[in-house]
C-alpha cells in the first residue's frame, strides 16, 4: 500500500527536479538539453520521465529546440548634454528663422521707386540691386532676418536725401554679411566705379594741362567803319 503511493511522489520529484534543472541552466545562459536530444521514457510502473539519454525500454525522442540565453540588450542613453551644448541650442531656438524675403506687394513698391524720375542714376542703381537682392533671398540664397530687410528699408527711404550714399553703404554692408556672394558682387562693384572714377578724373586733368588756343588780337577798324567791322567781329 506504501510502495504505491510512494511511486506518485518518486515520478513528481524526477519531473520537478528536471524542470528546476532546465530552467536553471536557461538563467545562467549555460547550454541546455534542449540544445541536444531529450528522450521521454516509458517507465516500468507506467510513469513518464525525461532524459538527455535514449531510453532502456520504449521512448521517443523530443524534437529539440535551440534556446538563446535569456539577455536583454541594454539600452544606451545619449550622454547628458553639456552647458554650453544646451545653451547653444536655446540660442539657435530663441534666434529669427533666416530668409525672411520682402513679400510682393514691398518688391512692387521697390519696382516703382526704381523707375522715379526724382533719382539720379547711383539711387536707380541702387534700387535695381535691391530688387535683384530679394529675388536671390527669395531662391534661398544668402540667411537675412527682418532686421536685415529693415537695413535695406531705411537706405530705400533715404535715396531722395543728402545721406544717400551713406545709407547704401549701410545696406551693402549688410548683405556682404548676410550673402558672401553678394558681398563680393558688391566689392567688385566698388573697385569697378573706383577705378571709373580714377580714370574720369585723369582725363579731366589732361584737358586742364592742355594749353588754350591763342586767339591774335583784331586789327583796327578804319575810319567810318568802326561799328560795322565790330559788330561783325573783323576788326577792333
Amino acid at each position: 500500500m506504501n510502495k504505491k503511493r510512494d511511486v506518485p511522489a518518486r515520478r513528481g520529484l524526477r519531473l520537478g527536479g528536471l524542470a528546476g534543472l532546465l530552467a536553471l541552466a536557461l538563467l545562467q545562459g549555460y547550454p541546455t538539453p534542449a540544445a541536444a536530444e531529450v528522450w521521454k521514457c516509458r517507465a516500468e510502473d507506467g510513469g513518464v520521465r525525461f532524459s538527455d539519454k535514449p531510453c532502456p525500454g520504449s521512448g521517443e525522442a523530443i524534437e529539440s529546440r535551440r534556446l538563446q540565453p535569456n539577455v536583454v540588450d541594454a539600452v544606451r542613453l545619449p550622454a547628458a548634454a553639456s552647458g554650453a551644448a544646451r545653451e547653444a541650442e536655446s540660442e539657435a531656438a530663441q534666434r529669427p528663422p533666416v530668409n525672411d524675403c520682402p513679400g510682393d506687394q514691398e518688391l512692387r513698391e521697390m519696382e516703382v521707386r526704381a523707375n522715379s524720375r526724382t533719382l539720379g542714376d547711383a539711387e536707380k542703381n541702387f534700387m535695381q540691386d535691391e530688387i535683384r537682392r530679394v529675388f536671390q533671398c527669395r531662391k534661398g540664397q544668402g540667411r537675412y532676418t527682418w532686421e536685415d530687410w529693415k537695413i535695406s528699408r531705411e537706405a530705400r527711404a533715404a535715396q531722395s536725401s543728402s545721406n544717400a550714399e551713406s545709407a547704401r553703404r549701410r545696406a551693402e554692408a549688410m548683405h556682404s554679411a548676410a550673402d558672401p556672394v553678394e558681398g563680393d558682387r558688391i566689392a567688385q562693384q566698388r573697385r569697378d566705379t573706383e577705378r571709373e572714377q580714377a580714370l574720369a578724373a585723369a582725363r579731366q586733368r589732361r584737358l586742364q594741362q592742355q594749353p588754350q588756343p591763342i586767339t591774335p588780337p583784331l586789327p583796327p577798324c578804319p575810319a567810318g567803319s568802326q561799328a560795322a567791322g565790330q559788330a561783325r567781329g573783323q576788326c577792333s
